[in-house]
C-alpha cells in the first residue's frame, strides 16, 4: 500500500505543534512550581511576623503598638496575595479542584489573623493602661490565638505538600508516557521520512537500473509513472551497447538531448575515453577477456554518474562521457578520479596472469554556441596527445597549447 506524502507531512505538523504544547505546558508547570515556593515562604514570613509579635519589647509601648499595627496590616496583605497568587496555579484550579477547599482556608486565615491580631492588640493595650488586674488571661488569650494560626498556617503548609506530592507523581507518570510517546514517534517519522527520501534520491536517479525498487509514497508512484509515459534511451535495445549495457551512440544522443537543458548554468564537459592496453587494430586479448574488461570500465564509469550526465560506448574501446558540474575544476576533478578507479582494478587474464588497465583521456569544455559532434572532434584529439605522451592520463586543450609554447622556446 503507498502513502501519501502529503498525510506524514501533515501529522509531522500536528506532532511539532503537539511538541510545542508540551513545551508551553512544561514552562507552565515551572512557573506553578515557582509559585508553590513562594507560597511556602509567605506563609512562612507569616509564622515569622506573628511570633515577632508576641515578642515586642514593653519598654516602650507606644514604640511597640506602632510596631504592632505595621505588622498585623502585612498579615492581612500576605493573605491577599496567596488569593491572587492562586489564580495562577492551573493545576489545583482545573486538575485537583480543590479551589473551595483552598479559599476556605484562607478565609479561616484570614479570621485567626484578626482574632491574634485583636487578641494582641488588647494584651498591649492594656498594659498601656497599666491595667495588670487580667494580664495573665489576656497573655493566655494571645497564646491560644497564636497557637491556632500556627496550627493553621502549618496545615495549610502540609497540605500544600500533599497536593505537590500528588501532583509530582501525576507529573512523573504523565512525562514517563509522553517520552516514551515522542521516541516512539521520532523514530516512526524518522523511519517514514528516510522512505520519503529514497523515493525521491528514486526520481534523481531514475535513469539508472532501479526496475526492483518498490516506490513507497503515491505521490513519487505517480511522478513516476508520468515520466514513464516517456520512453527513455534506457529502455529502448537499439540505443543500449549489448555488451555493457550503457549507452551505445545512438542512445547517447538521444540521452544528451534529453538533459542539455538541465543544468544550463553548470559547465559541460565532453571526454573521450580509450583503454590504452588494447584497440581494433591491437587485439591484445581474447574477446571474451576484452568484454569482461569493456564491462568492468563502464561499471566503474556509472558509479560516477549524476543525473545530468551521460555515458556511452562509441567505439570498441572508447568511451564517451559528457558530464555537467559546477566549476572546471570538478569537472577534471571527476574524470580523472574515474581514470585512476579503472587503473585500480584488479584483473586476471585467463592464463592467470594478472594485468593493469589504464584508460588515456581527452577533456574539452562544451560552449554553448558549438555542436557535441565538435566538441567529440575536439576532445578525440586531445585523447591523442594525452596518448602520445606516455597514457593513462587526462588532458586539456591548455595542455597542448604549454607543451607547443615549451617546444618553441627550446
Amino acid at each position: 500500500m503507498k502513502h501519501s506524502i502529503k498525510v506524514i507531512f501533515k501529522n509531522l505538523s500536528l506532532l511539532l505543534i503537539f511538541t510545542s504544547l508540551l513545551s508551553i505546558f512544561s514552562a507552565l508547570l515551572i512557573f506553578e512550581y515557582n509559585l508553590s515556593f513562594d507560597k511556602i515562604t509567605n506563609l512562612t514570613n507569616q509564622k515569622h511576623i506573628i511570633s515577632t509579635l508576641t515578642k515586642l519589647k514593653k519598654d516602650d509601648i507606644e514604640l511597640a503598638l506602632i510596631q504592632f499595627n505595621g505588622k498585623s496590616t502585612q498579615l492581612l496583605n500576605e493573605i491577599d496575595k496567596l488569593r491572587e497568587a492562586y489564580k495562577y496555579d492551573f493545576s489545583s484550579n482545573y486538575l485537583f479542584n480543590n479551589k473551595k477547599e483552598y479559599l476556605t482556608d484562607l478565609d479561616k486565615l484570614s479570621t485567626l489573623t484578626k482574632q491574634f491580631n485583636q487578641a494582641a492588640k488588647l494584651y498591649y493595650t492594656d498594659e498601656l493602661k497599666k491595667n495588670t488586674k487580667d494580664e495573665q488571661l489576656r497573655k493566655k488569650q494571645l497564646n491560644n490565638a497564636f497557637f491556632n494560626i500556627n496550627h493553621h498556617i502549618d496545615s495549610i503548609i502540609f497540605k500544600d505538600i500533599n497536593y505537590k506530592k500528588t501532583k509530582f507523581h501525576l507529573i512523573e507518570k504523565i512525562s514517563i508516557v509522553l517520552v516514551l510517546l515522542i521516541i516512539f514517534i521520532t523514530l516512526w517519522y524518522r523511519k517514514r521520512l528516510s522512505l520519503v527520501y529514497r523515493d525521491i534520491l528514486f526520481l534523481y536517479s531514475v535513469d539508472k537500473n532501479k526496475k526492483h525498487y518498490e516506490i513507497f509514497t503515491e505521490e513519487v508512484d505517480a511522478i513516476f509513472l508520468r515520466m514513464r509515459r516517456k520512453p527513455t534511451a534506457s529502455e529502448n535495445p537499439t540505443m543500449l551497447d549489448p555488451i555493457t549495457e550503457i549507452n551505445n551512440v545512438k542512445g547517447m544522443i538521444c540521452s544528451y538531448a534529453e538533459k542539455k537543458n538541465l543544468k544550463e548554468s553548470n559547465f559541460t564537459g565532453v571526454v573521450v575515453l580509450e583503454v590504452d592496453n588494447f584497440s581494433k587494430t591491437n587485439r591484445a586479448f581474447l574477446q571474451e577477456f576484452a568484454q569482461t574488461v569493456l564491462k568492468k570500465i563502464a561499471f566503474s564509469i556509472s558509479l560516477h554518474e549524476q543525473t545530468t550526465d551521460v555515458i556511452a560506448r562509441t567505439d570498441y574501446n572508447q568511451f564517451t562521457l559528457i558530464f555537467s558540474r559546477a566549476s572546471k575544476r570538478q569537472l577534471l576533478k571527476d574524470i580523472d578520479m574515474i581514470r585512476q578507479s579503472i587503473s585500480e582494478i584488479k584483473f586476471t587474464t585467463p592464463d592467470r596472469k594478472s594485468i593493469q588497465i589504464t584508460v588515456s583521456g581527452g577533456l574539452m569544455i562544451k560552449t554553448k554556441n558549438s555542436s557535441l559532434d565538435d566538441a567529440i572532434k575536439k576532445a578525440k584529439e586531445i585523447l591523442a596527445y594525452a596518448q602520445r605522451t606516455g597514457g593513462n592520463k587526462i588532458s586539456q586543450i591548455k595542455d597542448i597549447a604549454e607543451d607547443a609554447l615549451r617546444e618553441i622556446s627550446t
